[in-house]
């Protein structure tokens, strides 16, 4: 098992590899970043150095914190993957990581995770996206819930966007959040409607709780 330095900065997780910073993200189909090459769990990995015309140094910016690229799911659905915020660590494995906690079905679309929340009594398919600051629920009846106010945010390929917040309780299994909700842009907003999912689940989740990630047998434990 391989331990990784867990940092956030502005609501985004940092990992730490050869004093490098990389940001870790579920939710990004390909790795890329300003190296050629990083190592996890005595793996080699060649990554590419943009994503849909996004490079590290705009990443950086984006961010506001020095950023080698980003670890997406392409590297991290090889490993089981135990996440604590709190203790400031992630660890890969290439066995298989037991955690007692809430265990739930993972599905997945172009290799980012789809987990189902309950909000409003409805059952949602919502992405689960660690690169993710807040939430998102693509519904009209976002701006019924509680205002929470103005976020910036940045997805690759569409740069810096605006939206007006919502503070949205959840169910995930039987653990209860409230999660600050925004909506996505039309374009990322379309890309949800192709994969039949709702909104994002951000990675607020995993504040407080540990949280193990078993992308090769479907599956998501917070403990």
């Amino acid at each position: 098992m391989h331990h990784i330095t867990l940092r956030i900065h502005e609501g985004h997780l940092f990992v730490t590899i050869d004093g490098d910073d990389w940001l870790l993200d579920t939710g990004t189909p390909t790795s890329f970043g300003r190296k050629q090459s990083f190592k996890i769990e005595g793996q080699n990995f060649s990554i590419p150095s943009s994503y849909i015309g996004l490079t590290a140094a705009q990443l950086s910016g984006y961010v506001d914190h020095p950023t080698a690229g980003i670890i997406g799911a392409d590297v991290l659905n090889n490993f089981d993957i135990l996440i604590d915020v709190k203790g400031e660590k992630v660890s890969f494995s290439t066995e298989q990581i037991t955690l007692d906690g809430e265990p739930l079905e993972i599905a997945e679309f172009m290799g980012i995770p789809i987990v189902q929340a309950n909000i409003s009594g409805t059952d949602r398919r919502m992405f689960f996206d660690t690169g993710a600051q807040i939430s998102y629920f693509q519904d009209e009846s976002l701006d019924t819930f509680p205002a929470a106010g103005v976020l910036t945010d940045f997805y690759p390929g569409i740069g810096n966007f605006q939206t007006e917040t919502y503070w949205v309780n959840a169910t995930i299994g039987n653990l209860r959040y409230e999660l600050r909700c925004g909506s996505l842009p039309g374009v990322l907003g379309m890309t949800l409607m192709m994969a039949r999912t709702e909104g994002i689940i951000g990675n607020e989740i995993l504040h407080d709780r540990i949280v193990g990630y078993s992308p090769r047998r479907q599956m998501l434990v917070i403990a």
